[in-house]
């Protein structure tokens, strides 16, 4: 059997991340009240995407994207077409019921903010820009709201869309945002297999291993992580979960995720869980991240 070269995220993917947060919120205490939130957040979502109903393109809609392999849920083309507000309402409910104190100052600035202000602000989401800093506490939620709406129109999708290729192969088929991380399965139908995963949607499509995701060169890539001495050829059993695929042709990395090592790993819930690494290869300053999470959008 072949291993299917796009897969759409599961009906209950977010209640999958919720779970995977915060499994990781109990063994990584420095990060534990971070990821605790961001698992109650993938929560809020879950309950966000069954309970309301958003604004879904006509079947006939997709028809001309998928037959000439474009992503039909293109980000930048949709983005004035989804009722941001009414998204981001929905999440908010589902989310005030269960955060603390600390949280519920976000959800009342938010609450207020105007529509031509969030319609700005997600605008520099969607292009992977941090905003200004007056905004950018509330930046996560408003990007958690566009997650479940790109995470609805990916479910009214008749078929998964081709394998990207050409110019934009690196980039999410669905809606055309850049991969946030790779994970390599361990499945038997598709063991050892690559996949790249959106950082919007979490539709995650075939890439080679061994290449890489921003200049597809494979001369000069390293595997990195908080091991002392990691690498491709390290030893599973001792190697760190993250690792960063590091470029050193374009200066870029992407983290990778071997479910061999962890078979419960999602890519965008472990990268919020291995900003550790992030920071040390900040710090160097050898390689910067190319990975779009937009619950973690910094600036810089």
């Amino acid at each position: 059997m072949q291993p299917p070269e796009v897969r759409l995220p599961a009906d209950d993917h977010f209640a999958r991340r919720a779970r995977r947060l915060q499994a990781l919120a109990e063994r990584n205490a420095p990060l534990g009240e971070f990821l605790g939130f961001m698992a109650q957040l993938a929560t809020a979502q879950q309950v966000a995407l069954e309970r309301a109903t958003g604004w879904q393109p006509e079947p006939e809609a997709f028809r001309l994207a998928l037959e000439h392999g474009m992503p039909p849920l293109n980000a930048q083309a949709l983005q004035d077409d989804i009722d941001i507000p009414g998204e981001l309402a929905a999440l908010l409910g589902a989310l005030e019921l269960h955060v603390g104190a600390a949280q519920r100052p976000l959800i009342a600035a938010l609450r207020e903010l105007p529509d031509a202000t969030l319609k700005q602000l997600v605008a520099q989401l969607l292009a992977g820009e941090a905003g200004d800093e007056q905004h950018r506490g509330l930046m996560p939620l408003i990007a958690a709201a566009l997650q479940v709406a790109w995470q609805r129109l990916v479910q009214a999708l008749p078929h998964a869309p081709a394998r990207p290729s050409g110019e934009i192969r690196t980039l999410c088929p669905c809606c055309g945002s850049p991969p946030v991380a790779s994970v390599i399965e361990s499945e038997a139908s598709c063991s050892g297999v690559r996949y790249l995963q959106c950082g919007l949607c979490a539709t995650q499509w075939y890439f080679e291993r061994s290449l890489c995701s921003v200049c597809e060169q494979s001369g000069k890539l390293g595997y990195l992580s908080l091991a002392p001495q990691a690498s491709a050829e390290e030893d599973e059993a001792t190697a760190e979960v993250a690792q960063a695929e590091a470029c050193g042709d374009c200066g870029s990395y992407l983290k990778i995720f071997p479910r061999t090592l962890d078979a419960e790993a999602e890519p965008l819930a472990d990268d919020l869980g291995s900003l550790a690494l992030d920071l040390l290869l900040g710090e160097e300053g050898r390689y910067r991240r190319s990975g779009y999470n937009p619950l973690l959008i910094a600036e810089g």
